[in-house]
């Protein structure tokens, strides 16, 4: 006699689908926790995330180039997206440019350079995943559930 064993979905129990935006309230609680614990690099990415619309993997690839000019962070910036080769042009807020400010001065980072650079030596940039580890911790720093929320949920 056979038996027959079920197994079960890898998906049970979990949301699928296309993930809520962020709300106004929580952006801004997610800016005050990362202006409070002095995380620039994340501040800058938030902001530049938020302000953007940009993809994690267009985000974490975007190069100081693209948004400055010597020291002087831009206005407005185009990056063409690797999804759809595509340019798109974005406004940077005033808050986004003196984030960016902020971080390129701390890490002294030069135009050719990724906005974001990983530590780890064989990768130039933060990768998409380490983006969305990061995503959900200020997810979870703003006291919201981070399987609810995902990295396009600072598109919207």
């Amino acid at each position: 006699m056979e038996t027959i064993t079920k197994r079960e979905a890898w998906n049970k129990g979990k949301l699928v689908g296309q993930k809520p935006p962020l709300k106004p309230k929580d952006i801004w609680a997610i800016r005050i926790h990362l202006q409070n614990r002095h995380a620039v690099r994340d501040l800058a990415m938030f902001n530049l995330a938020i302000d953007s619309k940009l993809r994690g993997c267009d985000l974490v690839s975007v190069r100081v180039r693209d948004i400055s000019h010597g020291s002087q962070i831009l206005p407005r910036a185009m990056v063409i997206q690797k999804k759809t080769q595509r340019p798109v042009q974005f406004e940077l807020t005033e808050p986004t440019r003196s984030a960016v400010a902020a971080w390129l001065e701390k890490a002294h980072l030069r135009g050719d350079q990724y906005l974001f650079p990983s530590r780890v030596g064989t990768s130039p940039h933060v990768s998409t995943r380490q983006y969305a580890r990061i995503v959900h911790q200020w997810v979870e720093a703003a006291g919201l559930d981070s399987s609810a929320y995902g990295t396009h949920s600072m598109r919207r």
